[in-house]
């Protein structure tokens, strides 16, 4: 799949950032004045940054409001619905904190569990989608709950978040693993990937075009192995690896800036992996796989 570089923003933008939101709203972490206006902000803006860029993607981004017409069938309008509800919810007790009002936390609570269903929801837009098996596995769900509720403890200066961070790796390393035999699997072929397999074998006798087209550009994206390796060892370390030593070895004041900031560029990395070397059947169809 082509890695839409404002989806992978908006994918881990929102994801750590409603992260932090979450440790704030759950009381995990209660600052108060203005260490909770900066701490507080910092959760929204990386938030909103990430639901921002989303609309980049879009054809005609002044139509983004459509996608909140359809949460009946569709796991993208529920994360819509899930990602304003947090915002709005959340609201209340960040300005609580801000200003020492005493508020108490149940609307915190409710708006973390609003973050729970919006990163479930985003994962299941993926998960649910058989024509691509890399993404079709119970894993991908628990890979991006476990980006944001990591990064949202290297945000919040959580004590155990190098503990979270080698979890994340375990769960990248299955991922990957799981991954790379999915679709042999699937055992996809011309057929099943056309829905006409069930009235003999399925061949095609031409391509069906010529020159470049949307299924192309959008569908089929290849990665050599040795590059997709090196850019797994890449991601995997910095998301991981450099936080946890990062977290372990130096002082707090100056470990969590550093560490933030290498977990989220090593998750932007693992997240381009992730659609990059997504194959869809249809790449059976031009003779692509």
């Amino acid at each position: 799949m082509h890695p839409a570089p404002s989806v992978i923003l908006f994918s881990v933008l929102s994801g750590a950032g409603f992260g932090l939101l979450a440790y704030l709203g759950f009381g995990i972490v209660t600052p108060s004045g203005w260490g909770a206006f900066w701490w507080w902000g910092l959760g929204y803006g990386l938030a909103v940054a990430g639901l921002l860029a989303s609309t980049f993607h879009l054809g005609n981004p002044g139509r983004a409001w459509r996608a909140f017409s359809q949460w009946r069938t569709s796991w993208l309008s529920r994360e819509a619905w899930a990602s304003a509800a947090s915002l709005v919810v959340l609201a209340p007790v960040a300005l609580s904190d801000w200003l020492d009002l005493g508020w108490g936390r149940g609307l915190g609570a409710a708006g973390a569990a609003f973050f729970l269903f919006k990163e479930s929801a985003t994962a299941e837009i993926y998960t649910q989608i058989k024509a691509v098996p890399r993404w079709h596995h119970a894993i991908t769900p628990v890979m991006f709950l476990g980006f944001a509720i990591t990064g949202g403890a290297i945000l919040a200066g959580q004590a155990y978040a190098p503990v979270l961070l080698l979890g994340l790796l375990v769960i990248l390393l299955a991922v990957w693993k799981i991954g790379d035999g999915q679709f042999a699997r699937a055992a996809q072929t011309m057929g099943t990937a056309t829905g006409l397999d069930r009235i003999g074998t399925v061949t095609v006798f031409e391509q069906a075009h010529t020159a470049g087209n949307f299924l192309l550009r959008e569908m089929i994206f290849v990665v050599g192995r040795k590059h997709g390796v090196k850019l797994r060892l890449i991601a995997a370390t910095l998301a991981c690896v450099i936080p946890a030593a990062t977290l372990m070895i130096l002082p707090a004041p100056l470990a969590t800036p550093l560490a933030a900031t290498s977990h989220l560029i090593g998750a932007l990395a693992a997240r381009w992996l992730f659609f990059a070397q997504a194959e869809h059947v249809v790449g059976l169809y031009y003779g692509k796989r």
